[in-house]
């Protein structure tokens, strides 16, 4: 407790490493939330799912923060369902048939227009479908008649693909057309109160009919959506997660995996140290990016394979010969000659009076290898090498790039991903460098 405290007391001193530590313990603590409030088989349910279980996000949305910055707000998404109590709904029944008003009353406050503008009726009857008739009234009182037609049990109703009511709104888009004022034909929207009505008629006693209407903004969530309507919140909080355990776990295992390695070589030598030397010397000559090329090409791009093969290909590095000269000075240490004078077995000086000594100078080298393997699981994402299944800050970037985000001024698809990729790096090479003038006091005056 005295030497943590010694740590803290000065790691303190050095206001770089305090902002790293926060920002590691907000990237942790986000995590934890992350998987607390968002299981991952629901976050793979919903990153994979369809327009079925998205239809009520627009397309390559941008984040809601972008009207923070603008004089004029361009519109959110929003909707509104009869099924959920919203809006009112009214039905009558005589004479056989069950006749239905629905009124959908929504604030538009923006002069831009929507995406698009949408209707989803669901209904129930046995035999005959109802039928419905939609008109909106516009803040001027205005009635713009929409169509009319038969609903089964699920049918949806885009303005955007009705031509006809494009011609009766002078040519606009309907889903323009049914926000201007058509006398001036300015193209902009007439902010105000609409409302939208819907009378139905169903034939059967126990027929009813509801109906959801979705008006799809260009803004939309914390982190905007891509070209399937999904969520980018989603990878974006699942990223970290990953990310962070990918890192650590291979920091992790491939440096303290070295570390024994290169103190048993150097404690039994001989052809025990020729092996181990040759094996790095042969390692250190690989193609290190090319065989996990080959790997995620020919066997398997699952996130866990890929994790043992950055280790086992990582073992064998620089670290080996870096640890032996150490490790060859603390052999000929009087505390070692009195643990073998007193018969400790070969296992126990190695774990308990080698390794020990080395750690304090692991500590950096570990904290900055995080960001390494962070940013290996992000680069090989990115090439089309990672997990098909896991949302990840490196796909969020690949699929952007992949659907020209960057080309159509989407940048909030790819930047997101990338800046907090950076702050990541960041926040461990500033702990990581702090630390290694900590132990290293050499390196206090540089």
């Amino acid at each position: 407790m005295n030497a943590l405290r010694k740590f803290f007391a000065e790691i303190s001193q050095y206001p770089s490493a305090v902002v790293g530590l926060i920002l590691i313990l907000g990237l942790v603590a986000f995590s934890i939330y992350t998987v607390v409030t968002l299981p991952y088989e629901e976050a793979i349910s919903l990153w994979r799912g369809d327009e079925n279980v998205w239809y009520k996000t627009p397309k390559t949305a941008q984040p809601k923060w972008i009207n923070w910055f603008r004089q004029d707000d361009v519109p959110e998404t929003f909707w509104l369902n009869t099924a959920e109590g919203q809006g009112t709904k009214t039905e009558e029944f005589s004479n056989g048939t069950n006749k239905i008003f629905i009124s959908l009353p929504l604030e538009y406050n923006s002069p831009y227009f929507p995406q698009e503008v949408s209707i989803y009726f669901t209904s129930q009857f046995a035999e005959k479908e109802p039928f419905v008739d939609i008109k909106l009234i516009t803040p001027t009182g205005e009635e713009i008649r929409i169509d009319s037609f038969a609903v089964g049990h699920k049918h949806t109703y885009r303005f955007s693909q009705d031509q006809k009511l494009q011609r009766r709104l002078k040519g606009n888009r309907p889903e323009q057309g049914i926000f201007m004022d058509l006398e001036t034909e300015q193209l902009q929207a007439v902010p105000g109160t609409y409302e939208l009505q819907i009378e139905g008629v169903a034939f059967e006693e126990n027929s009813t009919v509801d109906a959801e209407l979705v008006v799809y903004g260009e803004v939309y969530g914390w982190a905007g959506t891509d070209h399937r309507r999904r969520d980018i919140t989603i990878a974006l909080m699942w990223g970290a997660p990953v990310a962070l355990a990918f890192g650590l776990l291979a920091a992790l295992g491939t440096t303290v995996t070295t570390i024994i390695i290169a103190a048993a070589g150097t404690w039994y030598g001989g052809w025990v140290d020729e092996v181990i030397q040759r094996i790095t010397e042969v390692n250190l000559i690989l193609p290190f990016l090319s065989i996990l090329i080959m790997i995620g090409t020919f066997y398997s791009r699952s996130l866990s394979v890929m994790l043992v093969a950055v280790i086992a290909l990582s073992i064998f590095g620089g670290g080996i010969k870096i640890f032996r000269a150490n490790f060859l000075q603390i052999k000929e240490s009087p505390y070692v000659e009195a643990a073998r004078a007193y018969g400790a077995s070969d296992t126990r000086i190695i774990m308990r009076y080698l390794v020990p000594r080395i750690i304090p100078l692991l500590l950096p080298q570990l904290v900055i290898l995080v960001p390494t393997y962070v940013f290996l699981e992000a680069s090989l994402t990115i090439i089309g090498l990672g997990d098909p299944v896991l949302p990840t800050w490196g796909k969020l970037i690949r699929e952007g790039i992949g659907n020209g985000a960057l080309l159509q001024g989407q940048f909030y698809w790819v930047l997101q991903p990338a800046v907090i990729l950076l702050i990541t790096g960041l926040s461990f090479a500033m702990v990581g460098f702090s630390m290694d003038r900590i132990i290293n006091p050499k390196l206090r005056s540089v």
